[in-house]
């Protein structure tokens, strides 16, 4: 490993959000059930034993949320505003840019979004050269991620630990964790 070397934590939040409000609320999330997103830096961090640097991608064309701008700035996190036409995805394109100047760099990375328009831009970064990591919800993570190999898998919920209230999601259990209990209430 090089000494200097970094994880860089790419966040597309809008992803996350909709992927939590959407698919597994159902509604808008309550605070309770919003991500911890200090939680993801320090997993990263402990995870491959290194300096973490965090991007969040932010799409602010209609406005800046300047409280949750400054609550990232306070949790470590560089926030990466952004603006565009309506037709343009300015977060997808932003993250994409971002993993393509990565390829210059020898630091690891870890994706936080389950977006499949990432997947030929991680493949890429697939050299054998760094440590590569996508979070995420395990059952909406794009499957085709899976194809890139030794890439790595977080859950956002179960390895990160990144929610303070557990969320409402049936998901496949390794018989090694499964406890009867959790189902006998």
């Amino acid at each position: 490993m090089v000494a200097d070397r970094k994880t860089w934590v790419l966040v597309d939040g809008e992803n996350i959000d909709a992927t939590l409000g959407g698919s597994i609320l159902g509604r808008r999330p309550q605070p309770e059930e919003r991500p911890r997103w200090d939680r993801i830096l320090s997993f990263a961090a402990d995870a491959w034993n290194q300096d973490v640097r965090g991007l969040f991608f932010l799409n602010a064309s209609t406005n800046l949320p300047m409280p949750f701008v400054q609550a990232l700035l306070a949790l470590g996190y560089q926030p990466v505003p952004l603006s565009g036409e309506p037709h343009e995805k300015v977060v997808d394109i932003a993250i994409q840019r971002t993993l393509q100047a990565l390829r210059d760099r020898e630091d690891d990375v870890m994706l936080v979004s389950h977006d499949g328009d990432f997947v030929d831009d991680v493949g890429a970064l697939a050299d054998g050269s760094r440590r590569l990591g996508v979070l995420a919800f395990e059952e909406f993570r794009n499957s085709a991620f899976a194809a890139i190999p030794g890439l790595r898998f977080y859950d956002l919920e179960f390895d990160v630990g990144a929610f303070d209230a557990q969320l409402p999601r049936v998901r496949i259990i390794p018989i090694d964790e499964f406890d009867p209990a959790q189902f006998l209430r």
